[in-house]
């Protein structure tokens, strides 16, 4: 049996202490993570590693040239806090459409490719719940 290390255990638990250093136990066994840049320090092991950030936006090559109908929709139940736009309104992609509140947290949703506001399909002050359609993109 293999033992356990941070890279392979997908239950390790993992808590910074400090700024750039990380506790982790995986296995039953204790490591220290050190982040510097782009390289993570275990022991004497060195790993080099790509950090996302889930909050920044990225285009889609396929989403900017895409043809036809976008929807967007609400990934949880929330309430719309701001629209930003009008239907007919000419957008580009990673233009804000709308804020939505979730989860005491304000999200803006950005349109997914270059186009023309087809409709909103809701007004400052609703509810909506998971899955909603909230704006149309042609």
């Amino acid at each position: 049996m293999k033992p356990a290390t941070p890279m392979n255990d997908p239950n390790a638990d993992i808590v910074e202490v400090e700024p750039g250093v990380y506790s982790v136990i995986a296995g039953g066994n204790s490591f220290e993570a050190r982040l510097q840049g782009n390289q993570v320090t275990i022991g004497p092991h060195h790993f080099d590693v790509e950090i996302e950030d889930p909050r920044q936006w990225k285009r889609s090559a396929l989403a900017a040239d895409a043809h036809g109908r976008a929807s967007l929709t609400a990934a949880m139940p929330g309430k719309i806090v701001r629209i930003l736009v009008s239907a007919g309104d000419e957008v580009t992609a990673g233009q804000g459409i709308l804020v939505i509140e979730a989860m005491k947290m304000q999200n803006q949703l950005k349109s997914p490719r270059d186009g023309r506001v087809a409709a909103i399909e809701v007004h400052e002050g609703d509810s909506v719940n998971a899955g909603a359609v909230l704006a149309v993109i042609e």
